[in-house]
């Protein structure tokens, strides 16, 4: 038997592998180029985040029938990586079907358990595609998705058509060689798969021996080629959140969603005007040469690594756009595109950086303005639906308030209606124009 095969069979894995690697390598970097945050607290309270959130699709399951779909999606995509490690064995040694004699039954229960789950992945695949395409479904049909989003979306649910096809292909042809005794694998009688050993017959029973070999090949070759494009196309695509969504979900706040992190500079400023015991000058001198910190976030490395994690996990869904109530009263914003501008902005920092031998060179362009822009941040009510909404437990406003924070506090940018606030609040200490104790004239009349 010839060993060519095996070898291109190795040469594609180690360099569909090696691509893959060094794509997610770059995407490694770009996540650390964010600031430093520990979550590292609680692992118990993660771990179990990440099994029902991450695993279980727990959020899905606010909307029945898409989350169905989609769990068919998901389980299809996991359980058949057991076929795909027999194809890696059988690629690599020059077997065939390497584990069916040790398993003997279960076997052909476990292969037909998947190729169960293969039609319920290719049902739920076609109805996406419908969904998307012939229903118009509007939050999957919005200003940003227009362009590369939306053939993104549609190609990656195409590729999972034919990786479908290329499984009962190849086990739809062997099941018909098998039962003339004409199989790569030694013996007589058949498989048995729940839908191969009906569908083979009905579409490849007529065709000559030497034809189904070419199709077995085909469909074989071909589920592993489709793999290999699928792992390295992540990295182009949203589909990276079926890498990232474990992380996203066991490194996401555990915090109540309405209780917000203060800056630690702001804060012992704060301690130290309220203390009357306190020495101004107890602290020691700040290093000249230091830069000072930022108040707040105008670009993506201003952002913690979790935000950037983030945004890479974003699946573009748009259940948390779907369900804004600035966005849905006519408002700019999109907490989805807030997501999408951010990772596209991250995108564009890694780039400048390898162009640029490992260092990031100044591009006269930020996140805040270039992406997205203060109408849009100002829009949110800060209510918190779309972290209640995302699936894999992503914080759009925890952006949307670092960015805030910066226009506050580093460029005195916020609308005229809050400035007067703060501005009562600092001369009256309270929001009205008028003090507090004005606010109790009220008793006197009584």
């Amino acid at each position: 038997m010839s060993i060519l095969p095996n070898i291109m069979f190795a040469v594609i894995l180690i360099a569909g592998g090696g691509y893959f690697a060094m794509n997610l390598k770059k995407i490694i970097r770009n996540i650390k180029l964010g600031q430093d945050v520990n979550r590292s607290d609680n692992p118990s309270a993660r771990w179990k985040n990440m099994a029902l959130v991450a695993f279980g699709q727990k959020k899905m399951f606010a909307r029945p029938v898409p989350a169905i779909l989609h769990f068919a999606l998901y389980t299809a995509f996991v359980i058949t990586q057991i076929e795909l490690l027999e194809i890696l064995i059988d690629g690599l040694f020059g077997t065939h079907r390497f584990f069916k004699p040790s398993l003997g039954g279960f076997y052909t229960f476990l292969i037909s358990f998947i190729e169960l789950l293969s039609v319920l992945a290719l049902t739920a695949t076609v109805l996406f595609l419908s969904r998307r395409n012939l229903l118009k479904l509007p939050r999957l049909n919005m200003k940003e998705l227009m362009g590369w989003p939306m053939k993104d979306a549609n190609l990656i649910l195409i590729m999972e058509i034919i990786l479908v096809c290329c499984i009962f292909t190849m086990n739809g042809t062997d099941e018909v060689l098998y039962n003339i005794g004409k199989s790569h694998f030694e013996g007589q009688g058949s498989f048995g798969f729940t839908v191969s050993q009906h569908l083979g017959p009905a579409l490849f029973g007529n065709l000559s021996e030497g034809t189904l070999h070419v199709l077995e090949r085909a469909g074989w070759w071909g589920h592993f080629i489709m793999v290999m494009a699928f792992l390295n196309y992540l990295y182009f695509s949203k589909h990276l959140h079926i890498i990232f969504a474990f992380p996203n979900t066991y490194f996401a706040n555990l915090n109540p969603q309405g209780q917000f992190d203060n800056l630690q500079s702001v804060t012992n400023e704060v301690k130290l005007m309220m203390d009357p015991n306190a020495d101004p000058f107890a602290a020691p001198a700040p290093d000249a040469d230091a830069t000072p910190a930022k108040f707040g976030a105008s670009d993506v490395q201003d952002l913690n690594w979790v935000q950037l994690l983030n945004a890479y996990t974003c699946t573009e869904c748009g259940r948390c756009t779907s369900s804004c109530p600035a966005n849905q009263t006519g408002k700019k914003l999109s907490p989805r595109k807030i997501m999408m501008d951010t990772r596209d902005r991250l995108e564009e920092v890694g780039r400048n950086i390898d162009a640029n031998k490992g260092v990031f060179v100044p591009d006269g362009k930020s996140l805040l303005n270039d992406y997205i822009t203060p109408e849009e941040l100002w829009a949110c009510t800060s209510c918190n639906a779309c972290v209640e909404e995302c699936p894999v437990n992503i914080s759009p406003l925890s952006i949307i308030m670092d960015m805030r924070r910066y226009l506050v506090m580093e460029q005195s940018a916020a609308p005229v209606e809050l400035n007067n606030m703060m501005t009562n609040i600092e001369n009256n200490g309270a929001p009205w124009q008028y003090n507090q104790m004005d606010r109790l004239n009220w008793k006197d009349e009584a």
